[in-house]
């Protein structure tokens, strides 16, 4: 039997500053919460649920998973990104023509937008 993906869970201080970050990001919506847990909607049709779980320390090194999100202008969707939060971790890199840019979000967590091929 082969396993698969239920959610993607990253850890977080402030759950209702990353579920308004990613969901702002990803166009989703809550559709669980509690004091410690919070879902947004799946990635996807069929796909794993993006969760949050509050812990009590803060992100200190590189993450060891990080989600790459296909866009069509890696500038455009760079700008949107840093309204919501996001900063800049490096500067653009990849070929040419599908440049990629790395991000963190409010709490510091890496993500890359990439230009979809």
């Amino acid at each position: 039997m082969t396993p698969k993906v239920g959610n993607i869970v990253i850890d977080c201080l402030d759950l209702e500053a990353m579920a308004a970050f990613w969901g702002g990001l990803l166009g989703m919506k809550t559709t669980a919460a509690s004091a410690d847990w919070l879902d947004l909607e799946p990635l996807g049709a069929g796909g794993p649920i993006l969760s949050f779980q509050r812990v009590p320390d803060e992100k200190k090194a590189k993450n060891r998973l990080h989600l790459d999100l296909d866009v069509p202008d890696i500038h455009l969707a760079g700008e949107r990104a840093a309204a919501l939060g996001a900063t800049p971790a490096a500067g653009p890199m990849g070929k040419p023509a599908h440049p990629f840019r790395v991000w963190r979000d409010p709490e510091g967590n890496e993500f890359c937008l990439c230009t979809a091929s």
